[in-house]
Order: C-alpha cells, then structure tokens, then sequence
C-alpha cells in the first residue's frame, strides 16, 4: 500500500485594510503579515515543498491595496519598536531575552518588506487554490446567482492576479459545502474543493482517505480530521508547555511567557517543534498505509503557523523534511487528486469545519440576523438587476462575509463585527436608493466584481 499526504494551507484574513485600526481593524492584518505570512513564506522558499497554498481573494485585495504595505511598514518600524522598549522598561530582567527577540522578529520582518518585496508576487509561485471572493458561506446564499456571483468573482480574481496556471482548486469558505453548489462550481472551472466529513463518516473512518466524485463532475476531497487534530485541538501541539503562550500578554500586547508559566525560552520550544514534526510524520505515515492509494489531507489556516502557533513556521520545515527521512510522500493536493481514481460521491448533508460541523456558526441563536440580513440584501441587488452599481454588487460582497458573524460567535471582537455587517449594509441601501451615485468607493475590495455573474 502507498499513501500521500497533502498539507493545505487556507490563507485568510476578513477586509480590515482601511478600517480601524487598534485593537481591532487593519492591524491584525500587519501582525498576520510580520508572524504568519512572511515566516510561512520563507519556509516555502527554501524547502520548495509542495505544499498546497490557498490564498482567498479578499486577502489578495489587501495586499495590493495602494498605501496598505506603507501603513504596515509604518506599523512595523514605528509602533512596535516603541511597544517593545516600553515592555523592556517595564517587565522583569528574566522576560528580557524573549522581549528582545520579539523585537527582532518585527525588525527582521520590516527589513524584507522595506527592502522591496512584492508579498504577494512573492506568493504567486505558491498561489495554487483561490476561494470566494469575500470569504462567503456559500450554502446561507439565498440564490444560485448569489453563490455564483461569490465563485465567479474569486476565480476572476485570481485568474487576473495569478494568470492561467489555475487547476480548478477552489477553497470552500469555512469548508461549508451544500450539494446544490456542486453544479455552479463545475459550471465556473473549479473542479476541486475540501470538505469535512467527520460527522458523516466518523472520526478516523478510512473513508476519509479516499476522494469522492460528484454527479456535477466536482471532486470533494475529504480532510482527515484525526490528523488535523494532532495540531488543531485543545490537546494538539501547541498547547504543550514549552511553547510561546498566545493568550498571556504584556501590557504591550506581547508574549514572552511559554504555556507552563515559565520565561519563554526558544532553544527548549524549537527542539520540541521538531519532535513534534517527527511524532507527526510517524502518525501520518501509519495513517496512510490504512487503505491502497490513502490520500491523507491535513488542512489548516495559514495563520495558525507564527500568529497563533509562534513555532509553527519551524515545525512546517521539519515536516517537510522528516516526511523524506521517514518515507512518507508529500504531494500537492491538485498532483495528489489525478493520481487517486475517486469513488462516487453518496448524498451527503450540508457540512463546514465549524463547531458542530454545520451552518450555526454564521447563521445559528445569536448571528442569525447577519445570515438574514444578508439574504435580504442579496435580492435586493438581484431585483435592481442590470441598474445594480459596481458599488452595490462590492458593498454585497462585504455583507456576504462569513467573518463578521464568525466574530460574534466566538466573541472575538463581537462589536466589530456587528458595526461592519451593519456598515455594509446601510451603505448597500444607500447605493440602491440612488441608483448611479457618486459614493466614495470601497476601497480595494473586490475590484474585480460585476454584475454579471447575478444575470447569468
């Protein structure tokens, strides 16, 4: 038996360029970019590996932003370098060393954009999956037009940015998938997405090993859940010990403490980063030697490697370099799918990644008002149909997101999410009640969208 394993990384963040700044706003997307992004791409550089990138269309919006890299490098080479003095002022000699090294972290990362990086020309290589083009929950459309015009403007997107290279994988926002979207995905070129099964088959089931074909001709390739969760669970990796503690803070917003308490100390977080990547390649491999031609695919949010996970980006390398020690293939996931015959797709449920693995997250008791609101909106713009501005179809996408109820569920910035859903939306109406008008336009979001895909 020979098995595969497919790293897929989703790479994400909500439209906050241009809106607000700390503690909520566009400053998460610099720190995504000085922890996550930059760290994550030199890994990609120097192994080479084929690691299967997603970058979501929203996310691209951003980073071709005019003046947005300028804001991040004020943030970089001015803001931080001041948080980090005041922290060394401040906190005890014994946090000094891991304030210090934060503060090289930064200056290392303003260095490689201040020197003339393009980062998202330096993705491109990488760029393999695009996505909607908001990060949309596509099953809480209240069309098909809806949905569509979510799939054909991320693909556009990304077919304008990244060229004809494009194979057809197409991340599912929040891996949500209805079976009535398989058609208008196959319809728009995008011949491959994920999905999570867990509840369907159970976790650890072999049946997640293998892809599935549906009738619209789109191929579903499941995530192995029992693997995700050796990283992605309140018990995976990061949480032992010895690594940087995310959620203890200086007053500065910095982390210089590890799980257990102690002073981080990063000699004893990498060494064990790159035990974990050993422990990891040893059960994936057993783990793909379950069924003949086991295709595991391990999912995770790019972010999770630096931002949340600090010593992510080094257990990455180490996987990639203990799957060739142990013999276990690392493939790209588009590779991976031409070489595994899928088997017939059953009816399935309408699924996403969330908790639990259903819609309740963006449209359950307490965000169901953003689904709602969405939905309304959504016939609006399809009732104005061809007098819709280019401002009301953006202002749509916007309220389409899935972040902003994502944000209320998890209260994770709850009042923000609740003041953008309701600032898109006021706008929305506004742009409808005088068709044509001279609005300030909405930033970079979007650019690409039109009309069109709402009057096929």
């Amino acid at each position: 038996m020979s098995g595969r394993l497919a790293i897929v990384l989703h790479t994400h963040m909500p439209y906050v360029e241009g809106f607000d700044t700390w503690p909520f706003g566009e400053e998460w997307l610099w720190e995504a970019i000085a922890t996550s992004y930059l760290p994550v791409l030199d890994v990609l550089e120097r192994t080479g590996a084929p690691i299967t990138l997603s970058l979501t269309p929203v996310l691209c919006d951003q980073l071709s932003a005019p003046g947005a890299m300028d804001r991040c490098l004020a943030f970089l080479r001015d803001v931080r370098p001041e948080s980090h003095r005041i922290d060394l002022a401040e906190q005890p000699a014994e946090l000094r060393p891991a304030i210090e090294r934060s503060a090289a972290d930064y200056e290392r990362a303003a260095e490689r954009l201040g020197g003339g990086l393009d980062l998202l020309g330096a993705f491109a290589p990488h760029a393999a999956w695009t996505s909607s083009a908001t990060h949309a929950v596509l099953p809480l459309a209240a069309t098909d037009a809806g949905a569509r015009l979510q799939i054909v403007t991320g693909i556009e997107s990304h077919r304008k940015r990244f060229g004809d290279g494009w194979r057809g994988g197409f991340w599912l926002p929040e891996c949500a998938h209805a079976s009535w979207l398989d058609q208008l995905l196959e319809d728009a070129g995008a011949h491959a997405t994920c999905v999570d099964l867990t509840d369907v088959h159970g976790l650890g089931s072999r049946k997640h090993l293998r892809p599935l074909r549906t009738e619209a001709g789109v191929t579903l390739a499941p995530l192995d859940r029992q693997t995700i969760e050796l990283i992605w669970s309140d018990q995976g990796y990061p949480a032992d010990g010895a690594y940087r503690d995310y959620h203890h803070r200086t007053r500065m917003d910095h982390r210089p403490w590890s799980v257990d308490g102690r002073p981080y100390d990063v000699d004893r977080a990498h060494a064990l980063a790159g035990e974990h990547a050993v422990d990891f390649v040893a059960r994936a491999l057993v783990r793909s030697q379950e069924a003949d031609d086991a295709l595991v695919v391990c999912a995770l949010d790019t972010e999770l490697l630096g931002h949340w996970w600090y010593e992510g980006p080094q257990w990455l390398e180490a996987v990639v370099a203990e799957c060739e020690q142990q013999g276990l293939v690392l493939e790209h996931l588009d590779d991976a799918l031409e070489q595994v015959e899928p088997a017939d797709a059953p009816p399935l449920p309408e699924t996403t990644w969330g908790t639990p693995r259903d819609l309740s997250t963006w449209s359950g008791a307490g965000v169901e008002d953003f689904a709602w609101r969405a939905r309304r909106a959504e016939l609006e713009v399809l009732r104005a149909g061809s007098e819709a501005t280019p401002r009301a179809v953006r202002e749509l996408l916007a309220l389409q997101s899935s972040d902003w109820a994502f944000l209320v569920h998890r209260d994770l910035a709850a009042a923000y999410g609740h003041e953008r859903a309701a600032g898109h939306r006021d706008l929305l109406s506004q742009e409808l009640a005088s068709l044509g008008s001279e609005a300030t336009e909405l930033r970079n979001l979007a650019p690409y969208a039109t009309v069109a895909p709402l009057l096929a």
